[in-house]
């Protein structure tokens, strides 16, 4: 078994990583006979005739094929899986407190709890919103998602990702996106863990077009970060989880699939660093449209618009004069998840806590609470606010997202949540 934790940097780049010296062939992929008994095997991420730019695909030079396993066949999870059609989509403004812990050993898997989504893997477009909240390592199973791509958002505890490309780890204020068809371990090392998941069934996450921006700030590709190659040797009982079309299934293997000596290419698993993005703001007048918080988006066939973009509010100064400073009313085309990681969000006074969770869909009303909006607008704005200590976050989508019936029925949902509007005063004065 290989052991140690370092990372390549850059986004989406071309990468070579071997555990052992001389494994990656030269000048071909696939050569008769691979170094040390190896099998070359091609992860594909997209279409092989894809334009050159957006290509995604990794050779793998492994110890068996990924086709070693026995038949699959369906496994049952509770709460895990793409059913938005439930329950009828609601233009109320929904809010969760976070996930309980569990009381009885749960992993990763086991942990996930679906919260909303739409579109799926059969229409290859749309989102699954997931939390999870876990107290047990993966022991003796792994897992991979043939829906989607993973975007894993940590609130609680720190995660090590055991992938077939490698070892990703990372704590809160840290996520990381597992490829579709990537097979994976979760530990815990802190022996428990809560957070967010957004499965994306469309387009590859990446980085947003900065347009007038020009060339550098929010999130540069360099802090990216891609594990280098690890393995395992292993052979033993072991279950390999699939999730397809929106259902769990279940083959026994009796080895570990983690078992890639070396790869490359351009398909594979990587970590960001939150606290490194470099935010944009104004220094004039009026607080800015949302985008400028994009870490990554996921396109939409139509221009300007995203099947799924992925947006922080971190620490930062707000300076602008003659401005209500926090994020305005707002109503949107678009669908807004938003989780809290760590600290206060500056729209709200209370209510919406670390692990907890916000849903204001499509042309619903939204906006600071009645205290927040006081508090504002008399604030002394000669002075800047420095917000500090927090980390909110937003999954932006253009279709509707559809919450499941166990979200519209979770103790977690906050039957009170429309009341922070309430005592908004009048004060028009003709």
């Amino acid at each position: 078994m290989s052991v140690g934790i370092d990372y390549q940097s850059g986004f989406a780049n071309e990468f070579a990583t071997e555990a052992i010296a001389g494994v990656l062939p030269v000048g071909q992929n696939s050569p008769q006979r691979v170094a040390h008994g190896l099998y070359a095997e091609q992860l594909s991420g997209t279409a092989f005739t894809a334009p050159r730019h957006a290509n995604r695909r990794s050779w793998l030079y492994r110890i068996r094929p990924a086709a070693v396993h026995q038949p699959f066949a369906p496994l049952a999870h509770a709460t895990f899986h793409n059913r938005f059609d439930e329950a009828p989509a609601t233009p109320n403004q929904l809010r969760w407190d976070p996930l309980p812990m569990p009381t009885a050993p749960t992993d990763f898997v086991d942990g996930l709890v679906t919260i909303a989504g739409n579109g799926g893997a059969a229409e290859q477009a749309g989102v699954g919103i997931h939390v999870y909240a876990a107290n047990r390592s993966m022991a003796g199973r792994f897992f991979y998602d043939a829906d989607g791509e993973l975007l894993i958002v940590p609130q609680q505890g720190r995660l090590r990702l055991a992938t077939e490309l490698g070892v990703l780890e990372i704590e809160p204020q840290e996520i990381a996106v597992i490829p579709r068809g990537v097979r994976f371990r979760v530990e815990l090392p802190d022996g428990a863990a809560r957070g967010y998941v957004c499965e994306n069934f469309g387009a590859q996450l990446r980085l947003p077009e900065l347009g007038p921006i020009g060339s550098n700030c929010l999130a540069n590709a360099r802090d990216f970060l891609t594990p280098l190659a690890a393995y395992e040797d292993v052979e033993g009982a072991f279950e390999l989880v699939a999730k397809f079309q929106g259902a769990l299934w279940l083959a026994r293997i009796g080895h570990s699939p983690l078992d890639v000596v070396a790869w490359h290419g351009n398909y594979a698993p990587y970590k960001y660093d939150l606290r490194r993005f470099n935010t944009i703001g104004s220094i004039s007048v009026d607080h800015p449209d949302p985008s400028i918080f994009t870490v990554l988006t996921s396109t939409s066939d139509t221009p300007g618009t995203a099947n799924m973009d992925f947006a922080i509010f971190p620490p930062r100064w707000l300076v602008a004069q003659h401005t209500f400073r926090p994020p305005w009313f707002h109503r949107n085309v678009a669908s807004e998840f938003m989780g809290l990681i760590a600290g206060v969000y500056d729209a709200k006074a209370e209510g919406f806590v670390p692990g907890g969770a916000s849903l204001h869909n499509c042309m619903s009303g939204h906006g600071p609470d009645a205290a927040t909006f006081e508090k504002a607008s008399n604030a002394d704005i000669s002075k800047p606010d420095v917000i500090g200590g927090t980390m909110a976050f937003m999954f932006e989508t253009r279709k509707v997202i559809r919450p499941t019936r166990q979200a519209l029925d979770s103790p977690q949902l906050q039957q009170d949540y429309y009341k922070c509007w309430q005592g908004i005063a009048k004060h028009f004065a003709p």
